[in-house]
């Protein structure tokens, strides 16, 4: 049996919660996550922005995007299917109408971005590099989508494919460029690494699972699209083990983890295999003030433990050893 490490409790107000993304300082660990926080304000009668670490956007395309049929939205075991299309206000609106607010909040902000092809993905980055030095501190590169062009295969799906796309996106702005990586791949570690060599700043994991809900009775998908994106506690345990996956192969590699995180001790488990910080993200449909609960928990769980500083957590997994092989008594 493996002994506990010891713990001495201490004081939450000691706890120093600072941390940092690649080259960029956070006031703490928790953000909240794209497509789960709109652009900010229609949070802002539920909680304070300033109090939390960061936000990322809903995801920005070049020109507005309408997004998919009705009904786009079901409510899972333990989770949430979606298939939201990507409706947004387009580069442009969002840089004249919703910056300047996120800007004014002192947080980090992340700007989700994606094209329907390659050369659109190109031109958003190019766009939205405006916004460097007024506000955008990443842009986080959702590479789940179908690329159009190409018999809607996923970007993300092919090392090569997100390598030179990653590559592209980078060269067109002056902003860190974050890749989202999806999880509906056979190696999550040869993405990281592409997208690495490619210049990435870091990686978020994890984008949603692929899924489907029937309802019996009328034969039907209960979404439009038939298929959409899983999200919620019930896929923190793919989310875990690609973060841990990815954070020991790639040690030199930032990695913002995500994926039913709804608890503080969620965000520590993250903390814990790996990943410099964590957005929130179902977990805000419920509980508007999800994230600021998850901060609250984490700061308190860190105090009980003994951990005093976000960088103790970071990586601190343990091994359990191997036990020692059987032997018949007498022998």
């Amino acid at each position: 049996m493996t002994a506990l490490p010891r713990t001495v409790p201490i004081s939450p107000d000691v706890v120093d919660l600072r941390c940092s993304f690649a080259s960029l300082p956070l006031r703490h660990p928790v953000l909240a996550a794209s497509g789960c926080f709109a652009y900010g304000q229609q949070f802002a009668d539920f909680l304070d922005l300033r109090a939390l670490a960061g936000l990322s956007t809903k995801g920005i395309s070049p020109r507005p995007r309408p997004g998919n049929p009705l009904p786009r939205i079901c409510e899972t075991a333990s989770g949430m299917l979606n298939s939201i299309g990507l409706e947004n206000v387009g580069a442009a609106a969002f840089l004249r109408d919703k910056l300047p607010m996120l800007r004014a909040q002192g947080i980090s902000v992340w700007v989700n971005f994606f094209g329907e092809d390659f050369a659109g993905y190109v031109e958003c980055a190019r766009l939205l590099d405006a916004g460097a030095g007024a506000g955008i501190d990443v842009l986080e590169m959702n590479i789940s989508c179908p690329n159009i062009k190409k018999g809607g295969i996923e970007f993300g799906t092919v090392p090569e494919v997100a390598h030179r796309l990653t590559r592209a996106c980078v060269e067109a702005t002056r902003i860190p460029i974050v890749v989202k990586l999806t999880p509906n791949v056979a190696d999550i570690v040869e993405m990281a690494r592409a997208v690495k060599e490619a210049g990435a700043a870091g990686v978020s994991l994890i984008n949603t699972l692929t899924g489907m809900a029937i309802d019996v009775r009328t034969r039907m998908p209960r979404i439009a699209t038939t298929y959409g994106g899983l999200s919620g506690p019930a896929i923190k345990p793919v989310a875990l083990r690609m973060v841990h996956q990815v954070a020991r192969a790639v040690p030199d590699l930032p990695i913002c983890g995500m994926g039913g995180i709804v608890s503080g001790e969620d965000a520590l488990e993250f903390l814990m295999a790996g990943a410099a910080c964590v957005q929130v993200g179902t977990a805000n449909f419920a509980r508007p003030r999800a994230a600021l609960e998850v901060l609250a928990e984490l700061r308190a769980l860190m105090a009980e433990l003994g951990i005093a500083t976000v960088g103790e957590a970071t990586g601190c997994l343990r091994a359990i050893p191997p036990e020692a092989p059987w032997e018949p008594p007498g022998n």
